[in-house]
């Protein structure tokens, strides 16, 4: 009988990725051979002595131990990118940087070299006009539970910039106008040409709205994409896809008052900084990018720092008593309450249900005043608690999961063997079970 529902929780572990933290990866995702024997040697080392264990599988035990390696996986980027467990918090400064004033309207990253000659005051004001947007082709509403289509076998050709295609279905006796608009947005969809479908439900009516995922339009191009049909003329022009609504634009913008234009939302500026529009920015109050400043550097680091054991914490805390054996909110708890007077002293204090908060001003003035090596100290301890509990997890996530006790390694053995299996139950969960 299979246990555990494989695509439920396999869609849990890509929607529990998707939302990590995606500033803190990248970079960090890739590994040198080095890295890899280490992550190796710390799991052979986790199960030499590993007690043989069955788990009992719920969703709620998958969803725990998910989140649990997702929490650390981000948890251990964070260290990495403030220098790991090697270097202090020392190692971020005279890093290059971006910042943005408005991060809600332009987005920035340093894309440079670390060790190019650039002027680090710098600053260039970004007005956003209009963000670039794709090509939308809606189709005519139609009544959902009526036949505008006769049975038949029908085609359209879709052009794009990449090349032409010919889609093809059919319509079989009883087939509704949803059913025939579900049966081509799963075509369009499935096709990999660029082009997105979905459904817009009006109540009794439900409209095909066609998209492109590219945006802009280059000044030799009319559109993205044309639908057209010869022979099923008359069931497009029914469906009505291949009418244009919204052509695909551009993005406008002003860099220091010069105006310019981009296919895209995302450009770069002289290689250095990498630019994504989200929104168009308010008159007269331009987003200003530029490099921050050591002591912003390392203020942002601690509040990442800080989000992440406030994430793992609210993980044991969320599946207290459901999925957990021991309590992780305790565990992770145990860094906090260890470390509060270190903490205390650059600003970051304990509140409701043992969660952290930075106050921003005090820790400037620890990182910025005569105290910094003894901040510095204080950050360091901290970062290192986090590395060693986010090794433990992420090489582990089932240590904290409900689990029954069948055996344990003799202790008087002298030397016992890794059980090559031990940790394999984090994998096979991900796939179904048959006892």
């Amino acid at each position: 009988m299979a246990i555990i529902n494989s695509p439920v929780v396999l869609g849990y572990l890509m929607s529990a990725y998707a939302g990590s933290n995606a500033s803190s990866s990248g970079r960090y995702d890739t590994h040198k051979k080095s890295e890899l024997k280490d992550v190796y040697n710390r799991m052979v080392r986790s199960n030499k002595n590993a007690p043989v264990v069955k788990i009992d599988y719920t969703p709620q035990i998958a969803e725990f131990a998910i989140d649990i390696k997702a929490k650390a996986h981000d948890m251990e980027n964070i260290v990495l990118s403030m220098g790991g467990a090697d270097k202090g918090i020392e190692s971020v400064l005279g890093r290059k940087k971006a910042y943005s004033s408005n991060p809600e309207a332009v987005e920035v990253e340093y894309i440079g070299d670390e060790d190019q000659m650039t002027d680090t005051t710098r600053t260039i004001k970004v007005d956003v006009v209009e963000l670039a947007s794709p090509q939308v082709n809606e189709g005519a509403p139609l009544i959902k539970d009526s036949s505008d289509i006769e049975p038949g076998s029908y085609s359209f050709d879709l052009d794009t910039t990449n090349g032409s295609y010919e889609f093809q279905y059919n319509v079989k006796d009883g087939d509704k106008n949803l059913d025939i608009q579900k049966k081509i947005m799963r075509l369009i969809n499935s096709s990999e040409t660029g082009l997105n479908a979905e459904i817009k439900d009006f109540g009794r009516m439900a409209q095909l709205i066609v998209s492109s995922k590219q945006t802009g339009l280059s000044a030799n191009e009319k559109y993205l994409f044309n639908i057209s049909s010869g022979a099923s003329w008359n069931e497009l022009n029914k469906l009505g896809i291949g009418r244009i609504s919204r052509p695909a634009s551009n993005s406008t913008f002003y860099l220091n008052g010069e105006k310019h234009h981009s296919l895209s939302n995302t450009f770069t500026i002289n290689q250095n900084f990498a630019l994504t529009l989200h929104a168009p920015t308010a008159k007269d109050n331009p987003a200003e990018i530029g490099f921050m400043a050591d002591t912003d550097m390392i203020s942002d680091s601690v509040n990442d720092l800080v989000d992440s054991y406030n994430s793992l914490l609210a993980i044991g805390q969320k599946y207290k008593g459901e999925g957990s054996d021991t309590d992780l909110s305790k565990e992770v708890g145990k860094i906090g309450s260890s470390l509060e007077d270190d903490l205390s002293a650059i600003g970051i204090s304990k509140g409701e249900f043992g969660m952290l908060s930075v106050d921003r001003d005090v820790l400037w003035q620890a990182v910025s005043g005569p105290g910094r090596k003894s901040a510095c100290h204080s950050i360091n301890l901290f970062k290192s608690a986090l590395h060693r509990e986010a090794e433990r997890s992420s090489t582990d996530p089932m240590r904290y999961v409900k689990k029954l006790t069948i055996e344990y390694k003799n202790p008087f053995a002298g030397k016992n063997f890794p059980a090559v299996y031990a940790l394999s139950p984090y994998s096979g969960m991900l796939i179904d079970m048959v006892l």
